[in-house]
């Protein structure tokens, strides 16, 4: 078996934090095969986020690893306010969320929360879920300055809980003002990706669309699906994102629990037919937070996304604030390599073949897929070869990517199967070739003997045109 066999095909994503912040912790999780590194902007402040961009890429230049970089901004989120201490609430304590300081009765207790027009978007009767559903409670009655609420499952209340209404449209702006501030600083650091959360339509992306051709920016948005209006317009969002998140945290509390796994594989089923590469995300590692091994539960569901071929698998809290990050990678890395190794049939996937040059990535797959331990091999300049071959989802072949632009280098890190490499491109074709099958085989990737199915352009007759090639490296 070759370097290139050795390639884990399922991407690696971690979110940054305080234990994963240092120099040092960075240059072990970019060693130990993370791809993407995803930054939390909830409660980033703006020199943090300058000083951290800085030190990944410094890092990364430094290991001769180059990680992409996701900026996870906070969108239509509502929280409750700051408070001086936690509130212990009771079951069947009543209990107000006000939008107006100080319009609660003295002797009933109470939150602000940040959201002035949630009293006109909430109902009587509705749902109040706190803290990633821990608290519950439900809405008795409701004026201009509060929604007072009866608690169902109680607990402890503190400073800026998330809050979920399950069911429940709000009317607030799908990319915020302080969206709008923290993505310009991640742009004028050369961010990768921006993540929108709480994507509801395909007109909270066209939102965000906007503002990157204002910002002549051309970095990749991914949509975060988190609530009810995502599922029911799955499609049209998949069709207008450049990637999917599988948001599971907010998802699971939004949704009924047991419809979690239905909506996971049904959104990684709509990116393969639209050609999105697609995040399973949350919870799954959650145990290793605080313990240095996984549950079994939890190593069957990274098993069941690398089985889905979801393209990137995400640590959140793992890596942020747990106590073992390094173990957690390695650990996705482990399953997701020993999964792979099982036949993964494509056949169920609907990919949609459209256009000549999809047809042509085909028949590079299929020849791939009949020749054992073959290499495919293809130029990029925008990205787009590559992530229609990654679409089609090799059954063991890995996907070796050159490109010369750094921009869609990083690009590709998201993308299921495939290894890129920098390296300038040629006039002449089959001079490009030859230049990265030398490259390839001084990295390791390619040996004497190894097959290589090749898809590039040729010139033909005075123009370029796809072709196939398969060649045995000398």
């Amino acid at each position: 078996m070759s370097a290139a066999d050795s390639i884990r095909r399922t991407k690696i994503i971690f979110t940054l934090g305080p234990a994963t912040e240092s120099e040092a912790m960075l240059e072990q999780l970019f060693r130990a095969g993370a791809d993407v590194v995803r930054l939390n902007m909830a409660h980033a402040k703006h020199d943090w986020t300058r000083s951290i961009i800085r030190r990944i890429r410094e890092v990364s230049k430094r290991v001769d690893r180059e990680v992409a970089i996701m900026m996870d901004i906070k969108g239509p989120e509502i929280r409750t306010g700051d408070l001086s201490i936690p509130i212990e609430l009771k079951a069947g304590e009543i209990f107000d969320f006000t939008v107006k300081s100080g319009t609660s009765a003295e002797e009933i207790r109470s939150v602000d929360v940040n959201y002035k027009d949630l009293v006109k978007d909430i109902n009587i009767g509705d749902t109040v879920l706190v803290d990633n559903g821990l608290l519950q409670l439900e809405v008795l009655s409701k004026d201009e300055a509060r929604i007072r609420c009866r608690v169902l499952i109680p607990g402890e209340l503190r400073s800026r809980r998330h809050i979920n209404l399950p069911g429940v449209k709000v009317n607030l702006p799908a990319f915020t003002e302080k969206d709008r501030a923290d993505a310009t600083v991640g742009l004028e650091e050369g961010i990768d990706f921006l993540a929108l959360s709480f994507v509801r339509a395909a007109k909270d992306i066209e939102l965000l669309r906007e503002f990157l051709v204002e910002k002549k920016s051309k970095v990749r948005i991914i949509a975060k699906i988190e609530d009810q209006s995502a599922i029911d317009n799955l499609d049209e969002i998949v069709g207008a994102c450049d990637g999917l998140m599988v948001a599971r945290g907010d998802l699971g509390i939004e949704c009924p629990f047991e419809e979690l796994p239905i909506i996971q594989r049904r959104a990684v089923r709509a990116c393969l037919a639209q050609g999105r590469p697609v995040i399973v995300a949350t919870h799954m590692l959650e145990s290793m937070i605080s313990q240095p091994v996984p549950t079994r539960a939890e190593i069957t569901d990274v098993a069941n996304a690398v089985f889905e071929q979801a393209d990137c698998v995400m640590l959140s809290g793992e890596t942020a604030t747990g106590k073992y990050p390094l173990e957690c990678v390695r650990m996705l890395d482990v399953i997701a390599r020993r999964i792979e190794l099982e036949e993964i049939s494509s056949n169920s996937f609907p990919v949609v073949f459209t256009g000549e040059r999809m047809k042509v990535l085909h028949s590079a797959v299929t020849l791939a897929n009949e020749l054992p331990h073959s290499k495919i091999l293809t130029f990029t300049r925008h990205g787009f070869m590559a992530q229609g071959l990654a679409l089609l989802r090799p059954a063991r072949s890995c996907i070796l990517a050159v490109t010369p632009s750094l921009e869609v280098f990083r690009h590709m890190r998201l993308l299921r199967a495939v290894e890129p490499y920098l390296m300038p491109l040629a006039s002449d074709p089959n001079e490009t070739i030859e230049h990265a099958i030398s490259l390839l085989r001084r990295e390791g990737r390619l040996v004497s003997g190894d097959k290589v199915v090749i898809a590039t352009d040729i010139l033909a007759m005075d123009r370029l045109v796809d072709s196939v090639q398969l060649r045995t490296v000398q």
